[in-house]
């Protein structure tokens, strides 16, 4: 799945369905992924308001593999 902000509801879907299939409450997975209950609630209903970095808890805490595509040359020459 390529990430834009105009999929963000099909990353809410397959964050719900992974937490299904797993078989955790919104409270287990958040026990699990390092993040609050609540958080998840948000992340299924409106990923858009959450921030990248509990995201990417969120989906390596349940298994999923996230990474970024499309770098051009090195990271570290282009910030100097």
């Amino acid at each position: 799945m390529y990430l834009t902000p105009d999929n963000l509801s099909e990353l809410a879907m397959r964050l719900t369905a992974e937490r299904k299939r797993q078989g955790l409450s919104r409270a287990q997975a958040a026990s699990v992924c390092g993040v609050s209950p609540s958080f998840i609630r948000d992340a299924e209903s409106d990923p858009g308001r959450c921030s990248l970095v509990k995201l990417l808890l969120l989906a390596t805490g349940l298994g999923l593999k996230a990474s970024l595509g499309g770098w051009q040359g090195d990271p570290e020459a282009s910030a100097e």
